[in-house]
């Protein structure tokens, strides 16, 4: 893939050089296509006839079948095209159909008969083909378009105007190299066209010279000195003894081929290139393929048909302007619209970014008070419980939370560094967190972590338990161990208190297992 072209170079003046001059940008363009179903000869005959147009057409052309003459209208404005020639085929026969783009007027004639350029050049017995004859256009000449009628005339125009014109004083006669015929029979009111290749062939010359003029190799095998090659008059066959005297001129120029120097005697000399197509005019539209008829060959009508028609296509006319009209308005119209929504959207959206802010900063200030309100919440929870079990008011600053407190991990170990925990891993360590207590209430909170004094009861290690208040219906008893503990009513083996589970690089020590059981610890195993 090449590299694209930068500013600088297509600002460039010097890259103008590349652009096609002024002539070649004037010369008339054409397009040569076929519509509908065409048999595979038409189609052939349609490539015959671009090659005779180059090397001003486009030669590789590719219509499709969705394609209009709308399309190819729409686009020849870029490329300078100026003629259009379009081969179609019904069950009467075939026609050629050639217009001037863009508006007209358009010649629709009937072929007769045809021939492929690969038939005529395989019936020649010396076949001529050069391809650099096609890299410029070829000479046209016309013969007999000279009759009566407006038709003519304009047919002339027609074929005239389809090839560049010729400046004979600045004109280079080894561009000229090929010519197309157009001869019109005025008793048949046919038009034969044929296409040929010019040659110019040195004159007054024995066959020995001219071969060698030509660049010929020789043949001297018939011959014992090369003198005896050049002298021999024997070797000239009838057919090419002497030209017709018509045919001879004096050469003003060089020609490209060998042996016509300027100032010689030469002799012009045609070739058959193809094809050959014989057509007749049958009808001229005003219009490009739709207009109003000038002349038919075979329909002719009257003053008041022909005034009846003209009011027809008027009133035609007149309905499409008014309809483009309206059409325009009511884009113009649907474009006004659709601004006007787009700038609506794009206030409401404006105004909804801004009620969105100012919810989010409500929703953000309340979310903050909430969790003030649950904080003090749970601080008085934790002291009522306490008067509730201890039967004493609690010290001040025993549930009152340190705002001073450097920010840390209050659920994990002290002295450890705050582990980040998935998801699923947390909720399950918080879900283990909450005491399995069937009277609904908030047990009592020991050690948070922050140096806090916590509730001791009895722990069977020999202190003196705590003493309170026996009335309601609590009592110290005896565990298996010898050992007091506290136990509620109706709560017989329950723990008073869920024992702190600890976090090690995300795992988690489940403990409570009852006696014998083995914790989740690296290597640990428990008491038995």
């Amino acid at each position: 893939m090449g590299k694209r072209k930068g500013k600088c170079v297509k600002k460039n003046p010097t890259t103008k050089e590349s652009l096609e001059p002024e002539n070649l940008v004037k010369a008339p363009h054409s397009f040569v296509i076929h519509r509908g179903q065409c048999s595979k000869d038409l189609v052939d005959l349609m490539k015959d006839f671009r090659k005779v147009m180059e090397p001003f057409t486009a030669s590789q052309l590719k219509e499709r079948k969705k394609n209009t003459i709308k399309d190819f209208v729409s686009i020849s404005g870029y490329l300078h095209v100026s003629h259009m020639m379009v081969f179609t085929e019904t069950e009467l026969g075939s026609y050629m159909r050639m217009a001037r783009l863009p508006r007209g007027p358009t010649l629709t004639f009937r072929i007769h008969s045809y021939s492929l350029a690969r038939d005529v050049i395989s019936s020649l017995r010396k076949q001529y083909v050069m391809m650099k004859a096609f890299q410029n256009a070829p000479l046209i000449v016309l013969n007999s378009f000279s009759g009566e009628g407006m038709h003519m005339k304009l047919m002339a125009t027609m074929f005239q105007n389809m090839f560049p014109t010729i400046n004979i004083t600045t004109v280079k006669l080894k561009n000229i190299r090929r010519c197309v015929l157009m001869n019109y029979n005025p008793s048949t009111k046919l038009v034969d066209m044929r296409h040929y290749a010019i040659r110019a062939t040195p004159v007054g010359l024995n066959k020995g010279t001219k071969k060698m003029v030509q660049g010929k190799i020789p043949n001297l095998n018939r011959c014992k000195d090369m003198s005896e090659f050049f002298d021999k008059a024997g070797m000239l066959s009838e057919s090419e003894f002497e030209d017709d005297p018509n045919a001879q001129v004096i050469l003003p120029q060089n020609l490209a081929s060998r042996g016509a120097a300027a100032e010689s005697k030469s002799a012009i000399r045609l070739f058959e290139l193809g094809p050959r197509i014989s057509f007749q005019l049958i009808k001229v539209e005003d219009g490009l393929m739709d207009g109003e008829v000038l002349f038919h060959e075979l329909v002719e009508k009257t003053e008041e048909e022909k005034a009846l028609i003209k009011k027809k296509r008027e009133q035609k006319r007149k309905l499409k302007e008014k309809r483009k009209a309206q059409q325009e308005e009511n884009v113009k119209r649907k474009q006004k619209e659709r601004e006007d929504l787009k700038q609506k959207s794009l206030e409401g959206m404006k105004k909804k970014q801004d009620v969105t802010e100012s919810q989010r900063l409500m929703e953000l200030a309340n979310a903050e008070s909430q969790h003030a309100d649950m904080d003090q919440d749970d601080d008085d929870d934790d002291a009522d419980y306490y008067r509730q079990e201890v039967g004493v008011e609690p010290e001040k600053d025993l549930f009152t939370r340190d705002t001073k407190k450097r920010k840390g991990d209050e659920d994990g170990p002290r002295g450890f560094k705050k582990m980040r925990l998935d998801k699923k891993i947390k909720k399950k360590f918080q879900k283990n967190q909450e005491p399995n207590r069937q009277d609904g209430k908030r047990p009592y909170k020991g050690n948070q972590g922050d140096g806090r004094k916590p509730f001791k009861g009895n722990q069977g290690d020999g202190k003196r338990p705590f003493k309170g208040n026996q009335n309601d219906g609590r009592k110290f008893q005896n565990d298996k161990k010898g050992g007091r503990r506290f136990q509620r009513d109706g709560n017989e083996g329950q723990k008073p208190f869920n024992k702190q589970k600890k976090v090690f690089g995300g795992k988690i020590n489940k403990s409570g297992k009852g006696k014998g059981g083995h914790s989740k610890g690296k290597g640990k195993k428990g008491r038995k």
